[in-house]
């Protein structure tokens, strides 16, 4: 398998694959292809393991495409502008742990599952933080990122508080809570809502530089009559 980032605005990734090899991704989530794939949408990981994405505001099904002829193409689109980061598993053994709606597309070696978070501050109050996603495997994982990018490595006990639309994934080596704003005036005139993301090191985390609901909020609120 190969593949090339093409865009700036709203990329795709475009993979070149061998003969047999797949790419899966969520339910509508193809752009363009050659001929010479073949398409199936099932319940990936059983109809059980599958109802869980429900929670994360995903369909329950997945599309799998599969080459049946050497260098056929697909390619597999952002839905927002941002950009694609791309991950290879193979060097992650521990997998690592997404928010909900940066899964663009992988191979068909990787595992996604939903998890949910253990912490009670967080289930009761993360907004975008209470459904998470965790990827494992071998191969090439593509996340949909609304911005740009971000890595940082945190160091054993090191914090990163982020707002929690813009926290994209982290190592599970990496603890994770909500924890409220502290002050009046700063919940009720900061500007940045209630709540931060708070991870706790060692391990790597991905941020995003926009939240892209929070950008669409603000489009709205200046539309006439709000609609």
């Amino acid at each position: 398998m190969q593949y090339e980032i093409l865009g700036k605005t709203v990329p795709v990734v475009e993979v070149t694959l061998n003969k047999g090899e797949t790419m899966f991704t969520q339910s509508g989530g193809m752009t363009w292809q050659t001929e010479g794939i073949r398409m199936t949408t099932n319940a990936r990981g059983g109809m059980m393991k599958s109802l869980g994405r429900i929670f994360t505001g995903e369909s329950i099904f997945m599309t799998s495409y599969t080459a049946e002829k050497e260098g056929a193409k697909i390619a597999f689109a952002t839905t927002v502008p941002g950009d694609i980061l791309e991950l290879n598993m193979s060097n992650m053994p521990q997998g690592i742990i997404l928010q909900k709606n940066a899964f663009l597309c992988a191979e068909d070696d990787i595992n996604l599952s939903v998890k949910f978070t253990k912490k009670i501050s967080a289930a009761l109050f993360g907004g975008e933080g209470i459904i998470l996603q965790e990827a494992k495997g071998k191969g090439m994982l593509f996340l949909e990122i609304d911005g740009d990018p971000i890595e940082k490595e945190l160091a054993p006990g090191e914090i990163l508080k982020v707002d929690t639309g813009n926290v994209v994934g982290f190592e599970p080596t990496v603890s994770y809570e909500i924890e409220t704003v502290k002050g009046i005036g700063n919940i009720f005139l900061g500007g940045e809502g209630l709540f931060l993301t708070k991870l706790v090191g060692p391990g790597k985390v991905i941020v995003q530089s926009q939240n892209f609901m929070d950008f669409a909020g603000r489009i709205a609120s200046i539309i006439p009559g709000g609609k």
